[in-house]
């Protein structure tokens, strides 16, 4: 007979979602849950929020979150303590919810949400979940939202602070999209008297959980040309921004972005050869990129532009082209991309484990390949490009010893000859793709 699956585990921590309308808007069954816990964590403005609890304790998030909060952890034992997390809206938008489960597992962790932000933001503007995208800014960089540059797109943004709006509206005017029209909801959900009290003003946002001051909702809007010259009045620290964007046509979806949207010094692998590399290499939601030999960054940065949640590093040795990458990837909308100075196969060394892998130059380099190769996990992917002799020969013996794909490609662009037009060959490029 098959064995009685073990009876659920009580959670460690109940993390419990407050609106902008503070205590009062938490029902009744969270807030006894709340008030009969041992210990309460959260921002210092939803704990000022709670009624005086003796013998309760009550610690406020520290700061830098991520790096305090296995400490603070780690104090709350005893075994069995209840313990309860304030949250601001939905904790999973953006919030200590993910942190908590990515420290403590799934089962360690429930989760009691509010309304969040991003549902109460959708309804003020009237735009249904399938049509806009959500990005977060909290805590991140704003050229995030260069990836999400088209025409006619809606996008909704979780900002870090009241600078945020003047921040991605520069960057939206740099980009040829200052026609952009932006719209701040502040304090959504909020219950406060319409009338705010000039003489309250806010206190330092806290990193994920925090709440703001009770104010009434606001709304401001202006084309992002506008807000640099003239905003529309003060933000609100609490708010979610709206965009609906216009501009030139986007770089669209597909890998093979245009070689001019890359700045570089002739160390680029080209728009054709990209596109076929990152049709083999596959980017999946969550994967691990290494591009090594990176030049421009371009095969990375693509990676990244595949899916929000698709990670890259790219190595190169030469200083300031690992400069140049950064830049690239600012601009192109993926600034988490990590950089590494370095020279295969040592910089290799201790990075994360990938799930592709991409040599588009330093191939022949004693190591490189096979210390590429240990590394890739099951399943994964490695595509090296040569156009070298040398090159091409160790990647015939690749193909010998372990399979995959050996294909030459050779690509012509129309070009002037004198008053007409003929094909202009580029270098033929052999490319080696394996799937481990």
């Amino acid at each position: 007979m098959q064995a009685d699956p073990p009876p659920p585990t009580e959670p460690r921590i109940t993390v419990v979602g407050v609106g902008a309308d503070g205590w009062s808007g938490v029902p009744e069954r969270l807030r006894r849950h709340v008030l009969d816990a041992d210990v309460v964590l959260g921002g210092r403005r939803h704990l000022d929020m709670l009624p005086d609890r003796p013998g309760q304790r009550r610690a406020a998030w520290p700061s830098p979150l991520r790096e305090g909060l296995p400490s603070l952890l780690d104090s709350l034992a005893p075994e069995g303590t209840a313990t309860v997390a304030l949250a601001s809206g939905d904790p999973f938008v953006s919030g200590i919810g993910t942190t908590l489960i990515d420290l403590l597992g799934a089962g360690a962790v429930r989760v009691e949400p509010a309304v969040s932000s991003v549902a109460l933001a959708r309804a003020r503007m009237g735009w249904p979940a399938e049509r806009c995208a959500v990005v977060s800014l909290v805590g991140r960089d704003a050229r995030l939202v260069l990836r999400w540059l088209a025409p006619g797109r809606r996008v909704l943004v979780l900002s870090s602070d009241a600078g945020t709006p003047a921040a991605v509206a520069l960057l939206l005017a740099e980009a040829g999209y200052g026609a952009s029209r932006m719209t701040v909801l502040g304090d959504l959900g909020s219950e406060a008297d319409p009338e705010p009290d000039p003489d309250l003003e806010p206190g330092p946002e806290q990193e994920e959980g925090s709440a703001a001051a009770p104010r009434p909702e606001s709304r401001l809007s202006a084309t992002a040309a506008a807000w640099l010259s003239a905003p529309p009045g003060p933000v609100s620290p609490l708010h979610v921004l709206a965009l609906e964007l216009a501009g030139p046509s986007g770089y669209g979806l597909l890998a093979g972005l245009p070689d001019d949207a890359f700045e570089h010094d002739g160390q680029l692998t080209k728009r054709d050869l990209r596109a076929s590399a990152l049709a083999r290499l596959a980017p999946s939601p969550g994967e691990h990129l290494w591009d090594v030999g990176a030049g421009a960054g371009s095969v990375g940065i693509e990676w990244m532009r595949a899916d929000p949640t698709c990670a890259a590093t790219a190595i190169e040795s030469h200083p300031e082209r690992a400069a140049r990458i950064e830049r690239n990837a600012g601009r192109l909308g993926v600034p988490g991309l990590s950089v590494v100075a370095g020279r295969a196969p040592d910089a290799l060394a201790g990075l994360p484990r990938p799930d592709a892998v991409f040599v588009g130059g330093g191939a022949t380099r004693p190591g490189v390949l096979d210390a590429c190769l240990r590394a890739l996990r099951p399943g994964g992917r490695i595509v090296v490009h040569g156009v070298t002799l040398e090159t091409e020969t160790l990647l015939a013996d690749a193909y010998r010893r372990h399979g995959g794909e050996l294909t030459r490609i050779a690509v012509e662009t129309a070009a002037p000859i004198g008053t007409f037009t003929g094909w202009a060959p580029a270098r033929t490029v052999t490319q080696w793709f394996l799937r481990s």
